[in-house]
């Protein structure tokens, strides 16, 4: 056993960029969940994050030796309104550790005590948002989508104050950096362009080694690029990030921030679950629209960094984003025609996508076992209100199969996702102490592809008695 080799280049950026504090230590820390397979990846010891020392440091109680803990200040448009200081309210960077293959992780505590950046808030998080974000999280991993990782989860022995009293819990999450657009928004704000400048070529050398120095031009190219391939996986998992603020968009284009996330059971381009998106503004269909958005604000940010002269960074950016639509089209086209097994996917063939989609929608199919269902020759029309609406639309289909297509329909639609009622119940049954659902979710989700026999009931759609129809950030 040994304790990580801690390197610290983020808390190499001016001060401003951070504040430095430890975590705030909790009662009595307990071993929830070590992502052993992760841990080897980062070239951690699991006996050592295991050890009273290693849940110590997990927990926030002891900052090993080489670390220099610290809280990330950033802005952010949130709903569409300007934040303009937010920050980790309630999480702290320890430091990076380097992989033996030379990746550099994050390793950062959610949930580790209040920081400058709490806004009145406690600091700390209870149970169940850190469950459902190791659980969303390491099955996006699984199912192929960029994301922050979880390492590991640990109960404090605290009680959380929320709607109602709750264990309280910490998460810690990896990623290969925490860098936001809203980072970027922060220090544009105030019109800081040395510390501009410094965020952007660490952001480089971090995520986007192959540009050059300050080549902010090719930056933003390169995260708009990232973020429509990541969006497009999204759609095609039906997965809904429910709070997409641009604090909450990675330059990385990584998955971050799995809040009141979901993913759909039956189909519908409109689906919220987040109850705190009261007019649809981030619904499964606006994803796309909001990422642009978003990007533009980056856009924004970068602006002196592309040209001195405003007339010409500004239509340098607008060119760069006017490819966003492309770029996700394209993305999307790959998703979708895999779903339906189309290695040579054509462009007429958008409106068989789009068609099937109504289909479902008018229909009330589910959108993973309707695609998981063709892949596998299954009943796919037993899904639909009215089968022969499927029927009538897998004539089109089935002339425009050529060959072998299980294989790529297979292993672009998944068998298992984390649904909804799946989740709530592994953590109503953790909260009572038995966390055995939520061990037999993780361990099933690692293989979402895979047909699981024995674990069948996990694939089905709930019943109307099990439906979630709203989710929480937890905060």
């Amino acid at each position: 056993m040994s304790t990580p080799v801690f390197e610290n280049h983020y808390a190499t950026l001016p001060a401003q960029f951070y504040t430095r504090l430890n975590p705030i230590p909790v009662a009595s820390p307990a071993l929830i969940k070590v992502n052993d397979a992760l841990a080897q990846q980062m070239g951690l010891s699991s006996d050592w994050l295991r050890s009273d020392d290693g849940v110590a440091m997990l927990a926030g109680n002891h900052v090993p030796e080489g670390a220099a803990p610290l809280a990330q200040v950033y802005a952010g448009h949130q709903f569409g309104g300007w934040s303009p200081r937010l920050g980790d309210g309630r999480a702290n960077l320890l430091g990076e550790v380097r992989g033996p293959d030379g990746q550099l992780w994050d390793i950062q505590l959610k949930g580790s005590g209040p920081t400058p950046y709490s806004r009145m808030g406690d600091g700390r998080a209870w149970l169940g948002p850190v469950l459902r974000e190791y659980i969303v999280s390491e099955a996006m991993h699984a199912l192929g989508v960029p994301t922050t990782r979880a390492l590991a989860a640990v109960g404090t022995g605290e009680t959380v104050l929320r709607e109602a009293p709750f264990p309280g819990a910490i998460l810690t999450r990896v990623a290969p950096s925490h860098i936001r657009v809203g980072t970027f928004q922060y220090f544009a704000a105030q019109q800081d362009h040395d510390a501009l400048e410094a965020l952007l070529n660490f952001a480089i050398a971090r995520h986007y080694p192959e540009l050059d120095q300050n080549d902010a031009l090719g930056f933003l190219s390169a995260v708009t690029a990232a973020q429509a391939k990541l969006v497009a996986q999204w759609m095609g998992l039906g997965f809904i990030h429910g709070v997409m603020n641009t604090d909450n968009t990675h330059i990385g284009g990584i998955t971050i921030d799995y809040g009141p996330c979901a993913f759909m059971d039956a189909y519908h381009s409109a689906m919220v679950f987040s109850s705190i998106d009261q007019f649809g503004r981030y619904a499964y269909q606006a994803q796309p629209e909001i990422l642009v958005w978003n990007l533009a604000q980056l856009a924004s940010s970068l602006l002196p960094q592309i040209d001195p002269d405003t007339h010409t960074a500004v239509k340098a950016a607008q060119e760069v984003l006017q490819g966003f639509g492309t770029a996700y089209t394209d993305a999307w086209k790959r998703v979708f025609f895999a779903k339906i097994g189309l290695h040579d996917g054509r462009t007429e063939d958008v409106a068989l996508v789009q068609d099937l989609l109504l289909r479902m929608a008018e229909n009330q199919a589910d959108f993973t076992l309707t695609f998981r269902a063709m892949a596998t020759g299954g009943p796919a029309r037993d899904q639909f209100v009215d089968p022969t609406r499927f029927d009538d639309w897998a004539k089109d289909w089935h002339a425009r199969l050529d060959g072998d297509v299980q294989t790529l329909m297979q292993t672009a639609n998944p068998a298992f996702i984390p649904r909804n009622h799946r989740i709530e119940e592994a953590i109503q049954a953790a909260v009572q102490g038995d966390f055995a659902p939520f061990e037999r979710l993780i361990h099933v989700l690692e293989t979402p592809y895979t047909d699981q026999p024995d674990h069948s009931d996990l694939q089905t759609a709930p019943t109307k008695q099990q439906i979630v129809r709203q989710t929480f950030c937890g905060t």
